[in-house]
């Protein structure tokens, strides 16, 4: 008589947290604090023929928290920060910015050799804040539950999606729903966190009490260089000029004087010349070439010969050809080399070949070597996943959340957001966004709670030590004042 198999069930996934315990001094100050990383499992409500049929684990989600010991959770800030790509974990601003400890990477033309190093970060948020970094799935840590498709993951809403509920498990389970609460994006992740501000409000009645976008970009439309739409061409321009004055083509010339002159011709007679295109007169094309030409420290001859439309991969490609050097698209102040110098666009980012090295290393050996939680899963820094990012709900239009950031400031005119820029940032560049902030929809008493933060660095402005520590402060000083206890 055979005996009648039955199908086993894999084991439900389960959260695999670790919490240590540690200190550290702030300014002459001792904080004693909690420590907890590893990955929370993310569930969704299975609905079968209109019968709940349970919480089904759909993903696992990479988080590290830090709480201050001892600390009143009705009066304690809490920030949720994440970084951007979309595809890039929060390694860069958890271990270069915000947490406790921090990456000793060096900076331009004094970068540390491997195997790099770390230190206490003195200046951490977390002496204003508790702190909770989260990884996207597919980053880091962070993957689909079995059985489930990682490409579900990949793309505005459902991002948007997750990390919410995210925030909203570790805010229930942690008795935090009093606490002022922050979000901190870069890149994307500001693009997230405007998106995230009205879904947390609309969806769980969330309301925050600021945000922090680091290198923002809320509109795509600042920054894509399409047939026929030429708002970025003079939205990158003031940018273009920081990075030639910086590489000392504008001789000795202050660099505020310089972007003041960028900034205006950016505004009133580049878009009248790009707008005009072959109705331009011979005389008014020259001058235009001419200005342009000597505001970029490009040649005349490259800026006629692109129809005065200076793309910006092509412009790090372009800027130093002459001298045989690529300039960085993350932070123009790193330049490096290529496989050749007659190209139309760098083969690789030098900026990013300069931190990619030390945050990878340092984030591996701090995760197991001091909080004690090992995997045998490649954290993913950099995770392959922009190309099949799906925007489906854009469809026919650009990408943006500034109607939603309106919104969500519309309805608590209490938020307070933060935007910080860095004069050398190739990849979202300073002044598209500034218009975009200008452009918001809010009325003009709610523009006072807005500020912005100038450093000169570029995308990763804390790379550059003197801006990491202003910056450190700067957040610290809207944590304080955004925080209404």
């Amino acid at each position: 008589m055979s005996e009648e198999k039955t199908e086993e069930k894999p084991e439900s996934p389960a959260d695999d947290l670790v919490t240590t315990q540690h200190s550290i001094t702030v300014k002459g100050r001792e904080l004693n604090y909690t420590a907890t990383t590893g990955r929370i499992v993310l569930k969704e409500e299975v609905l079968k023929d209109g019968v709940f049929e349970g919480h089904k684990p759909k993903a696992e989600v990479f988080v590290t928290t830090y709480t201050l010991d001892g600390a009143d959770p009705l009066k304690r800030p809490v920030t949720f920060a994440f970084n951007g790509g979309p595809g890039s974990a929060s390694v860069w601003l958890h271990m270069g910015l915000l947490g406790p400890r921090r990456v000793l990477s060096g900076d331009v033309g004094n970068l540390t050799a491997p195997p790099y190093g770390i230190a206490d970060n003195e200046e951490s948020l977390l002496a204003e804040s508790d702190l909770v970094f989260i990884d996207p799935v597919s980053t880091g840590f962070s993957r689909a539950a079995q059985g489930e498709k990682p490409g579900n993951y990949h793309g505005y809403q459902p991002d948007i999606e997750s990390i919410a509920e995210i925030i909203r498990l570790w805010t229930s389970r942690n008795g935090r729903w009093m606490s002022p609460k922050f979000l901190c994006g870069e890149s994307y992740g500001t693009l997230r966190a405007a998106g995230l501000a009205e879904h947390l409000q609309k969806k769980y009645g969330m309301y925050l009490n600021g945000l922090m976008l680091i290198s923002s970009v809320l509109d795509f439309a600042t920054l894509e260089f399409n047939e026929g739409h030429d708002l970025a061409y003079t939205l990158f321009l003031p940018t273009y000029a920081a990075i030639a004055n910086y590489h000392g083509l504008h001789g000795d010339r202050p660099l505020k004087e310089v972007l003041a002159e960028a900034e205006e011709f950016a505004v009133r007679d580049y878009p009248y010349a790009l707008a005009r295109g072959n109705r331009l007169t011979d005389v008014e094309r020259a001058a235009a070439i001419e200005k342009l030409a000597r505001l970029t420290g490009l040649s005349e001859e490259y800026v006629d010969a692109v129809d005065l439309r200076i793309e910006h991969i092509r412009f790090f490609t372009e800027l130093l050809r002459r001298d045989r050097r690529t300039v960085g698209r993350i932070d123009a102040r790193f330049t490096g080399w290529d496989t050749d110098y007659g190209r139309e666009g760098i083969s690789a980012d030098p900026s990013i070949d300069a931190i990619l090295g030390p945050y990878s290393a340092v984030l591996n050996h701090y995760l197991h070597a001091e909080l004690g939680y090992s995997s045998d899963l490649p954290y993913e820094v950099l995770a392959r996943v922009i190309e099949n990012w799906s925007y489906k709900e854009f469809e026919g239009r650009h990408v943006t959340t500034a109607g939603k950031l309106s919104a969500a400031m519309r309805a608590n005119p209490h938020l307070k957001v933060h935007v910080a820029f860095g004069w050398f940032d190739g990849a979202t560049p300073y002044f598209a966004a500034e218009h975009l902030i200008a452009h918001l929809q809010i009325p003009k008493e709610l523009t006072a709670n807005i500020e912005s933060a100038y450093y000169p660095a570029g995308h990763m402005m804390y790379v550059h030590e003197p801006s990491r520590i202003q910056q450190s402060e700067d957040l610290a000083a809207f944590v304080r004042n955004s925080s209404n206890t």
